[in-house]
């Protein structure tokens, strides 16, 4: 047993899920240190830490959730990297779905309910309500929008039949052999998807939090990343 093993507690996007899973699996095996998750949506996890939940290092599915904790002093200088990109899809069923076949269809009659991540709030809802604004579809697709928790929690909705269709990030729906892909945005027409991770000011266990952060930009973690689909960034 590692007397001197210490615990991360890492807050993270509901989209790394698997990603984080698996490195932290190896990273485990040969730091000795213990890593923990809270996964859920960005901007909930970011609201927990401004509440004071113990987290040593903070992994956001946008730059707006990071911004607004490095305003607020809660993130140590220097440590912030923006790490990751994704892309956007348009899910359905995969057994009896709706039929779409471009975003335009969302906003037909035959769609009558959208699981969405909060447009408001939840980074995969905010990238969906940005990328379908710019198409001007926004306003017919609105009313139909189930806002709902996370990523993860749209994905289900609409393996469970409760929504036609969902706006997830691509990564997310090559995870699922419930929904199947009716249509994938192109990364030059979608918005900017980024990923920053930083070393939280209350870190708990600061020393080790630093090395399971540097662990993530490593190019043994970029191999995982690329594994689930993540973009990782030059």
């Amino acid at each position: 047993m590692n007397v001197s093993a210490a615990t991360v507690n890492v807050f993270a996007a509901a989209s790394l899920t698997d990603s984080l899973k698996e490195i932290a699996s190896g990273y485990e095996q040969q730091s000795g240190d213990h890593i923990t998750f809270n996964l859920g949506a960005s901007s909930t996890l970011a609201r927990q830490i401004e509440e004071g939940a113990p987290a040593d290092i903070f992994f956001s599915a946008d730059e707006a959730r990071m911004d607004a904790l490095q305003a607020e002093g809660l993130i140590v200088e220097g440590t912030r990297k923006n790490r990751l990109s994704n892309s956007l899809v348009i899910v359905v069923a995969a057994e009896g779905g709706a039929l779409v076949q471009s975003p335009n269809d969302l906003a037909g009659p035959k769609i009558k309910r959208i699981a969405l991540g909060d447009p408001k709030a939840v980074p995969i809802g905010v990238y969906a309500r940005q990328y379908l604004k710019k198409l001007k579809l926004w306003e017919a697709i609105e009313p139909k929008v189930v806002a709902i928790e996370n990523v993860r929690a749209a994905l289900a909705a609409v393996e469970a039949g409760d929504a036609d269709a969902s706006v997830v990030y691509k990564t997310d729906a090559a995870i699922s052999r419930r929904v199947r892909v009716a249509f994938a945005v192109p990364l030059e027409d979608g918005p900017k998807i980024s990923y920053p991770m930083a070393l939280l000011k209350d870190a708990a266990q600061p020393e080790a939090a630093r090395n399971f952060l540097d662990y993530l930009g490593s190019k043994s973690a970029a191999k995982i990343f690329r594994k689930y689909g993540l973009i990782v960034p030059p």
